[in-house]
């Protein structure tokens, strides 16, 4: 069994959003053509309250995409976005929703960020991903969308830490590449055994 799982394809990590990936809304269509290939599609949403920990504006004298120090390891600071409920937090207008068997929604805990579908940013605390895959007999996932360089590459190397058969489809993500946070994310994930199509 096998499944897509399209990560953070929502309005604020598109052009003109909050924390906008280049080119971020010009994969939608091909994820959509993409999803009768599969056995399961599950959505991950970034899903944040307002000021959360991981927000530049949460800390005095602290710039988006300053990093600092948060108990569970080095924290990026972003702009405000995914706030939930706004339309930022929205999905793409043209992602085919309803064909999702599962929405996991993540980062709403206010003193911790969450870039995996599996795992908060402590790499403890599970998101339940991993096992409604288990109880689904699911063994291969295919991963696509935003942002390659953070939530599709913790994603992609936690699956396969934990024993998924993983892909990631370059050509259906788009990456922020911050401070060469892109060929990091590629060497780590080649490194864990993630297939790089």
């Amino acid at each position: 069994m096998k499944a897509l799982i399209v990560i953070d394809q929502q309005n604020d990590f598109c052009p003109g959003g909050a924390l906008a990936v280049p080119e971020g809304d010009q994969i939608v269509q091909r994820i959509n053509a993409l999803m009768p290939e599969f056995d399961a599609v599950i959505l991950t949403q970034d899903w944040h309250p307002a000021g959360h920990s991981s927000f530049a504006s949460s800390h005095d004298d602290k710039n988006p995409y300053d990093v600092i120090d948060m108990p569970y390891g080095p924290q990026v600071l972003w702009p405000d976005h995914c706030i939930q409920g706004s339309m930022g937090a929205k999905f793409h207008m043209e992602l085919q929703q309803d064909r999702a068997d599962l929405i996991i929604r993540k980062g709403y805990n206010p003193a911790i960020d969450s870039y995996s579908a599996f795992f908060e940013n402590d790499h403890k605390t599970a998101t339940g991903l991993e096992g409604y895959l288990r109880t689904r007999g699911i063994t291969e996932l295919t991963m696509v969308g935003l942002a390659l360089d953070f939530c599709v590459n913790f994603s992609a190397v936690d699956a396969a830490n934990l024993g998924f058969d993983v892909t990631v489809r370059r050509d259906l993500c788009r990456a922020i590449d911050l401070d060469g946070s892109l060929a990091a994310a590629l060497e780590g994930m080649d490194k864990a055994g993630v297939t790089l199509a």
